[in-house]
């Protein structure tokens, strides 16, 4: 066993306080998933506290990198997006596309970098043509 497995591999919580495991090494019962995993399944955590936790040594940086797991059973079902919520959405995302400068809409969005769009940041001067 390596030190990394080692230091990643508590399933009874004792060293972080929660179960962990080391990356791919989670229980495959189909008892936990991550929040990206269960928005896969149209599911939320919803309020439930964190059940597990799946972590990775990171070489690079030097730290470790964890990924937290919750109980599908006590996962809700995501809640609908209503008419309000998606007018809401589609009027941030028009003011994500207009530049405040010209208020011309564009088909992107603006950069944040220059907060406004890239004509107004540099305008092109006028060259005098060789005639």
């Amino acid at each position: 066993m390596s030190a990394a497995y080692g230091k990643c591999f508590d399933p009874t919580g004792a060293r972080y306080g929660i179960p962990t495991f080391p990356w791919k090494f989670a229980p495959d019962d189909e008892e936990f998933a991550t929040r990206r995993q269960l928005r896969a399944r149209g599911l939320r955590p919803g309020g439930q506290p964190i059940a597990a936790q799946v972590m990775r040594v990171n070489r690079r940086a030097g730290g470790v990198r964890v990924a937290y797991l919750y109980r599908i059973d006590l996962a809700k079902p995501v809640r609908p997006m209503t008419s309000r919520k998606w007018g809401a959405l589609a009027l941030a995302m028009l003011a994500r596309r207009t530049c405040p400068t010209c208020e011309i809409t564009y088909s992107y969005c603006m950069p944040t970098s220059l907060g406004m769009c890239v004509l107004c940041a540099y305008p092109n001067p006028t060259c005098p043509k060789e005639s």
